[in-house]
């Protein structure tokens, strides 16, 4: 569907600020709708730089409009045939080549990006450059008069007349005055809900969430903004000038501009700064993949980004409980981000901090190194056409700790504000800490292992992490977890918390077993009465992965069924492997060579089919480790590792 289709199918509002776009018989609404496709194919955005690719594509719409034109002479539609040999006339009496992709160039450009609910974003940076090229057109218009008016003042002609003459800038000034309006509504859209909304999308990444957030949109939208405020501004620097050369009383070149003047350089001034954002959070190494963590003594980097285009220096600072020192070079000029073609960014890297001094009186809530929250702050001041704004952003709140023991705790700490609070001053978070809903808490656990492998958890997986947290119960919807039963306090019959065990887990998952997690052959997460339900229907050697409950580093074990004599399954369960034994050889190893010493010491092979009915080596022959060919030049005998257990 192209976007032209889309566009129509916007509520009534904003249908009536697509007709206003149409108004300008430069480019009338037909035409829009009959050439939708070809409009959007172009590259209108090249085109506006290059005045020979803009007039090929000039004499391409023409031709474009006569095809049509031909249509309708076929069809006997003569009505649309006489209006496209007006739009013909007109496009090229109003339009020169290298003006028309200036006009097209905010609507083509659409046809890459995925379309989003709040057209009326689009629409309102589609409209602003519009109606900002009539009030130039205006302006110009007034100089010519005011040059006029000018003449017969100063030669008495018109002694009387300032009040006539007052019609046209009135006129003009109303239509300045409610381009302003409208565009304070969109930077209210793009500011409150837009830039809101990626800020959360952003919060979700930092804890492992797959979504994108890429400033390209918002960055389009924003430098779209301030062209049209800045060119505003010119706008009313020429008008001032003009008032100058002749004045008389209630002259609204004296009254009026100033108030525009200045409602133009707060809406400039109030866009600039919410520009100024935090792209890339603080991370010690991406590898870790665990940013908004801190370690003193440890390099991190950080990347603030500004959709300006002017050099500006910019300076950090951290602090809240404990001071630190941060070394490095703390003050940079920000550049322009060539990844992106466009805006400013300054990209820390190898800072670190190093702990100073406790702040003596400055804390009147006792909280433990992992529950304390900072921010790292960036502040500078920007020049720019007279313009001066202060600017300041400021991090996510990072958590700062000082020795790797406490690297999972703090991790839960991040993880636990992102999730649960969108208010990134709120550095007192854990002083009273909320408990989290269960279907926000999935959807984070979840994250944890698609973000540092290729797989989260499916429904049963977390369903069986809810039956361990809340036990058994029909729906966990409305169940809620405490922050200190979710990390701090001990599972049942153990001496860790649910965090560190499933952190384990995640942890030898990376290390020993991404490969078959990945693959889907890992259930994992299985309770031993779910697991009997799931074997004890499914032919004999059929077998099953899932993780031990009672190893606080991560072990993972098999379980098969066998149906006895008298038909009653059993169910085998090896003791779990932990990374001790998986350093040594790979789980796909052990299954493929896995025997039980039945009676006379025969050996065989019990693990058949991985549940529910795929072959072993069908299933994990893409992993076993290969044999090496011949043994004829080897001066001794190869071995290798096989687990046998007895019956």
């Amino acid at each position: 569907m192209s976007q032209w289709e889309l566009l129509k199918q916007l509520d009534t509002k904003y249908l009536e600020q697509l007709d206003e776009l149409y108004q300008n018989e430069a480019l009338p609404m037909d035409i829009r709708e009959y050439l939708a496709h070809w409009i959007e194919a172009q590259h209108w955005e090249q085109a506006a730089t290059s005045y020979s690719q803009a007039t090929i594509l000039y004499q391409n719409l023409l031709e474009q409009i006569n095809n049509q034109y031909s249509r309708f002479m076929q069809e006997k539609a003569f009505v649309s045939q006489h209006n496209f040999k007006k739009y013909r006339q007109n496009i090229q009496v109003l339009c020169c080549p290298h003006s028309l992709p200036a006009t097209l160039c905010l609507i083509g450009t659409g046809r890459n990006r995925p379309f989003t609910a709040l057209c009326q974003v689009v629409l309102g940076v589609l409209v602003k450059p519009l109606v900002i090229n009539m009030c130039e057109q205006e302006s110009t218009f007034l100089e010519e008069q005011q040059d006029e008016f000018d003449f017969k003042f100063k030669t008495h002609q018109v002694r009387r007349q300032g009040e006539g003459s007052q019609l046209p800038v009135l006129s003009f000034i109303d239509k300045f005055s409610e381009l302003l309006t409208k565009a304070e509504k969109l930077l209210d859209i793009l500011v409150s809900e837009e830039l809101v909304d990626w800020k959360i999308r952003q919060q979700k990444a930092c804890i492992g969430a797959p979504i994108t957030v890429s400033l390209d949109q918002l960055e389009n939208w924003f430098t779209v903004e301030a062209e049209c405020l800045f060119q505003l501004k010119r706008l009313l620097k020429k008008l001032e000038e003009l008032g100058k050369k002749v004045t008389y009383e209630n002259d609204p070149f004296k009254t009026k501009i100033p108030a525009l003047k200045e409602r133009t350089i707060k809406l400039l001034s109030s866009l600039i700064k919410s520009a100024f954002v935090v792209e890339n959070q603080p991370c010690m190494a991406p590898q870790t993949k665990m940013p908004l963590l801190l370690k003193t003594s440890t390099q991190f980097t950080v990347k603030p980004s500004s959709t300006e285009t002017v050099a500006i220096l910019l300076s950090i600072s951290l602090g809240r409980y404990r001071r630190f020192n941060i070394l490095g070079t703390i003050s940079k000029a920000m550049n322009m981000d060539e990844l992106r073609h466009g805006g400013l960014c300054a990209d820390f890297r190898h800072l670190v901090r190093s702990k100073r001094w406790l702040v003596s009186g400055a804390v009147t809530v006792s909280l433990i190194v992992t529950e304390e929250l900072h921010i790292i702050s960036f502040e500078t001041e920007l020049h720019w056409q007279e313009l001066v704004v202060k600017l300041e952003t400021s991090t996510l709140p990072v958590v700062v700790i000082s020795n790797a023991s406490q690297l999972l705790s703090g991790w839960a700490s991040v993880l636990w504000y992102n999730m649960l609070c969108n208010d990134p001053k709120h550095l007192l978070f854990f002083s009273n800490t909320p408990a989290a809903p269960w279907h926000q808490l999935s959807d984070a656990l979840s994250w944890q292992f698609e973000s540092n492998t290729k797989r989260g958890l499916d429904s049963d997986q977390l369903s069986m992490l809810a039956e361990k947290l809340f036990g058994p119960q029909q729906n966990y919807a409305d169940s809620s977890i405490s922050w200190a039963r979710f990390c701090k306090e001990n599972l049942p019959k153990q001496n860790f918390s649910f965090w560190i065990w499933l952190q384990g887990i995640l942890e030898l998952i990376k290390r020993y077993l991404e490969d078959i997690w990945n693959a889907g052959h890992i259930i994992g997460f299985l309770s031993k009465q779910r697991e009997k339900i799931l074997l004890k229907t499914k032919p004999t050697g059929t077998f099953l992965l899932r993780f031990s409950e009672s190893y606080r580093d991560g072990g993972i074990t098999f379980s098969w069924v066998e149906h006895l004599p008298n038909g009653k399954p059993k169910i085998h369960s090896v003791e779990p492997y932990t990374k001790t034994h998986l350093s040594n050889i790979s789980l796909s190893d052990i299954i493929h060579n896995y025997n039980m010493i039945a009676d006379e010491n025969v050996p065989e092979h019990p693990l058949l089919y991985l549940y529910p009915n795929i072959p072993k080596d069908e299933a994990f022959g893409h992993y076993y480790t290969n044999s090496e060919p011949g043994l004829m030049n080897h001066k001794y005998l190869k071995t290798k590792l096989i687990v046998v257990s007895e019956r």
